[in-house]
């Protein structure tokens, strides 16, 4: 089943999803919640609802309470995406004005905050303890992955592994516990909700690396931003760490990214970006998405054979290979 054909089947399920996001955060007129809507109303791939609804087909369907669960889910990645955008000085966000760009950081930080609030209050309705213990556990470690980012911003020393604990942190987690969350919520056994659990964390690796390969090869149409965003904000991600492994581009590189550092993030990527793109860089990160993709894919393997077994797998394959 090819992705597009999975939404369509589960659309009446998505449809609800993502009216109660808009009602958890609409229960006033305030500007928080105007602000809110505007990035919640901007679209997105609502991925982590998605495999919450999935996961949750391996247990006892208890669709009140993966709707929960996923919106939840949902609202902290959305809060997490309006800190971002401060912290990078974001203009953009899925082809929209930013939160910032549109009133201004001040509201912005606040707009996140009273996001998240939202989404655990709506949270405190589900009386399962196991439940509240992933979620809170999962929150620390991506507050954690946030300040490695701000801490590492520009720092062309910082090895592959930091990188990949810091999107464990910041990406693969929050896909791994839609995962296992929606597979506990349905008293699903705890075997199921692991490899559930294995299979988000790996896809979850893959999604950001993929992410991060997007941001140097895709266009402003297809990603909704300038590409180059990444490094214009001081984020090195994987590619460029690999591409500064290569001895005959080290030192231009490393030229280009001071450049890019000194002028505040208004110079010009175009080298930078021509010069991570001609590396071995891309096809190494290419290569370990992959890995991540095959692993996700190997816990897979010890689950029931449903249905939703095969709509994981698509999911994980579009992932890998997703241009936007």
């Amino acid at each position: 089943m090819k992705l597009l054909d999975l939404y369509a089947k589960m659309k009446g399920e998505l449809n609800a999803i993502e009216r109660q996001l808009e009602a958890a955060v609409a229960e006033d007129e305030s500007l928080l919640g105007e602000s809110s809507l505007h990035l919640l109303q901007a679209g997105g791939k609502r991925i982590r609802p998605v495999f919450v609804l999935l996961a949750g087909r391996f247990g006892d369907y208890r669709l009140d309470e993966l709707q929960r669960v996923a919106v939840t889910l949902e609202l902290i990645h959305s809060a997490s995406l309006v800190h971002d955008d401060v912290i990078d000085n974001a203009r953009t966000r899925r082809g929209q004005p930013t939160v910032g760009a549109k009133w201004d950081n001040r509201i912005a930080m606040y707009t996140g905050d009273y996001i998240y609030a939202k989404a655990l209050e709506l949270m405190t309705q589900s009386r399962n303890p196991d439940l509240h213990r992933i979620l809170a556990r999962a929150m620390v470690q991506m507050c954690i992955g946030e300040m490695e980012q701000v801490r590492d911003f520009f720092n062309t020393e910082q090895s592959v592994r930091n990188y990949l604990r810091r999107i464990r942190r910041k990406t693969a987690l929050l896909i791994a516990i839609s995962c296992q969350m929606g597979a506990v919520a349905s008293g699903a056994d705890r075997q199921t909700s692991n490899l559930l659990y294995q299979f988000g964390y790996n896809t979850g690796m893959a999604f950001q690396i993929r992410d991060d390969l997007l941001d140097l090869l895709g266009t402003e149409k297809q990603i909704g931003k300038p590409p180059g965003s990444d490094i214009r904000q001081g984020n090195i991600t994987l590619p460029v760490l690999l591409a500064l492994q290569e001895p005959d581009r080290r030192d231009a590189l490393l030229a280009e990214i001071g450049s890019i550092r000194e002028s505040e993030g208004r110079g010009d990527t175009h080298t930078a970006i021509h010069l991570i793109r001609s590396s071995r860089g891309v096809a190494v990160a290419e290569e370990m998405a992959e890995r991540f993709t095959s692993k996700a894919l190997a816990a897979l393997a010890g689950l029931p054979a449903l249905p939703a077994k095969k709509n994981l797998s698509d999911i994980a394959h579009f992932i890998n290979k997703r241009s936007y």
